[in-house]
């Protein structure tokens, strides 16, 4: 047999790559795929989780089996994916936690960026700043004059350092020029039953579990953190509306793949996940829980990669200018 020249070889590399490359994609997935969760049972996040995997596994044939694996404010089970084998059978939905603020409030054995091939941005949700009904305002304007008039007697509940109520809050003391006290809850339910109590004068929550306190009129809704008002609840203004100028926040989910996962699996993870999302009854599943569904266009590996390191320059200064050390 005659052996094929050096150039002929070089020549039918990049065909002989492609056709790799497509019999890979064609085979991918032949097996379960594991979607971790890094939080427990029953939370937004696992909510979203299995919405997203019941439409994925109708899209890609296979079943998308999610595994709640929490811990250390979600770093345990993002750690594992980071360390997964990078074959496209184990992916985590990440949150804003875990793929922003973890990278330095934890001490991690892993980079938030570097470990991790993005996949596709699934869906945000703007928070709302709920104060207790008898707080002496009826609108934002008002309650930060009252803030200003008395420093140190307010309180603002977070779910722990770094979390994004108690971020919010040390932004909104930054801006406004007034301090109020902290005070940390082991969850968001105990934390929304003291407000409603009036144990606690605010915090910043999510607009599915604070709007039935406000339209019962057991709290009140100062502002949300979108950059538009929200579909569900019109009549509240954003913060930006209410003079805090460029102060929005998304509490976003996306999923990621370990590094070096090869493209034509993640633009296979990708499609299955966007078309699971744009689903009219996933969409209205998770927009009654608070969640918006990104556009396409904002979907892409590319655009998650840019939006995650966008969020790591805003949000890391404030993180360090707040002494917040690693746990």
């Amino acid at each position: 047999m005659q052996q094929l020249s050096r150039r002929k070889l070089l020549a039918a590399g990049p065909v002989l790559v492609a056709a790799s490359r497509m019999a890979r994609a064609q085979a991918y997935p032949s097996r379960p795929i594991t979607m971790i969760v890094p939080f427990a049972p029953g939370g937004l996040t696992d909510v979203l989780g299995r919405v997203l995997a019941a439409g994925m596994q109708t899209v890609l044939g296979q079943s998308v089996l999610v595994e709640n694996v929490g811990g250390a404010g979600g770093s345990i089970g993002t750690g594992r994916v980071a360390r997964a084998v990078p074959d496209g059978y184990t992916v985590v939905l990440g949150i804003w936690n875990t793929h922003v603020a973890n990278g330095l409030t934890y001490k991690l054995d892993y980079d938030v960026v570097q470990d991790f091939a993005p996949v596709v941005l699934c869906a945000e949700a703007p928070l709302v700043l709920l104060a207790k009904k008898s707080a002496p305002a009826n609108d934002l304007r008002g309650y930060i004059a009252w803030l200003k008039a008395n420093p140190g007697k307010a309180s603002l509940g977070t779910v722990g350092v770094g979390s994004p109520p108690h971020l919010l809050g040390i932004l909104m003391q930054k801006q406004i020029g007034a301090r109020f006290t902290f005070v940390p809850y082991r969850g968001a339910g105990p934390l929304a039953q003291d407000i409603v109590a009036g144990q606690i004068d605010m915090t910043f929550a999510n607009t599915a579990t604070s709007l039935p306190f406000v339209r019962a009129g057991s709290a009140k809704a100062f502002g949300v953190t979108s950059l538009k008002r929200i579909a569900a609840a019109p009549d509240i203004p954003t913060m930006d509306e209410e003079g805090l100028t460029g102060f929005s926040f998304s509490l976003w989910a996306a999923l990621f793949a370990p590094r070096q996962t090869p493209r034509d699996i993640i633009d296979r993870l990708n499609t299955a996940a966007v078309k699971a999302l744009h689903d009219p009854s996933a969409a209205h599943k998770l927009e009654a829980q608070g969640f918006a569904i990104p556009s396409p266009d904002r979907q892409t590996p590319e655009a998650l990669g840019a939006y995650q390191k966008s969020e790591i320059e805003k949000w890391w200064p404030i993180i360090r200018a707040a002494g917040i050390t690693p746990q």
